[in-house]
């Protein structure tokens, strides 16, 4: 049963992104107001098809953690749920991402047109400045800022060392850091035909205040993330991380 809902909402989720990117293609030239309302109507009937099809729902816990203004935030990235839900979690979110993303036919050219700060990972350092001017600008216009710290999606249980795009974010941007755990990779992994229904759970930890040495914010991000999702995963019955003896951040 599983496998058939999984292919059935395959269908739908095709289906679906497919005729609403072609339906609202004209709001790629539209102010981004009626854009936002496209890509949110998208968004709102692809949960309700979670729901239905696949007996998915989210809960989103430690909202009181989320300061007033522009803020920082360092997700966890299991699957691509949390990548499509960051738009109902938070009010216009500029998401750092892989430039090739961009790229894709359709998809990506919302996605470029969604306030995204666009990375070229093979860029080095040009790319690192370019990322943070442009988080820089969204900052100033007071939108959230979202990076996943790991660079790309881990499954729950596996250890990925944290890069520093998040520590140049914090030390540029001088905002307050809110972690982001979650545990979707255990309804929604890395198998994209395979979910299986539960409760996913999103929770906002307290913020790191800004400031901090490089050292001691990546440390301690780390381990409030990692323990947060630990939590999250284990009960749901996943595997804690196997996390190596030695803290393993790229300082």
């Amino acid at each position: 049963m599983t496998v058939f809902r999984s292919v059935v909402f395959e269908c739908f989720f095709m289906l679906w992104m497919g005729v609403l990117a072609i339906v609202f293609i004209w709001t790629l030239f539209v102010p981004f107001r009626l854009r936002l309302w496209a890509v949110l109507f998208y968004l709102h009937g692809q949960s309700l098809a979670e729901r239905v099809i696949l007996g998915i729902r989210y809960r989103v816990v430690g909202l009181e953690n989320l300061p007033p203004g522009p803020v920082l935030i360092a997700a966890k990235h299991q699957s691509a749920w949390e990548t499509l839900k960051l738009h109902l979690l938070l009010d216009r979110p500029a998401v750092v991402v892989k430039q090739e993303l961009t790229r894709l036919p359709l998809w990506g050219w919302f996605a470029s047109r969604m306030d995204v700060i666009a990375v070229d990972r093979k860029a080095g350092a040009k790319a690192m400045r370019g990322m943070l001017a442009r988080a820089k600008r969204h900052a100033e216009r007071g939108l959230p800022v979202v990076i996943f710290p790991q660079g790309t999606r881990t499954r729950p249980g596996e250890y990925r060392r944290y890069l520093p795009g998040v520590a140049g974010l914090y030390g540029e941007l001088d905002l307050p850091l809110v972690p982001m755990a979650l545990n979707a990779g255990m309804f929604w992994g890395l198998d994209r035909w395979r979910r299986r229904a539960g409760v996913i759970t999103v929770e906002f930890l307290p913020p790191i205040p800004p400031g901090l040495d490089r050292r001691t914010m990546m440390t301690r991000l780390e381990a409030v993330l990692e323990d947060a999702t630990d939590r999250l995963v284990t009960s749901v019955g996943g595997p804690p991380t196997a996390r190596p003896a030695q803290d393993g951040v790229r300082q």
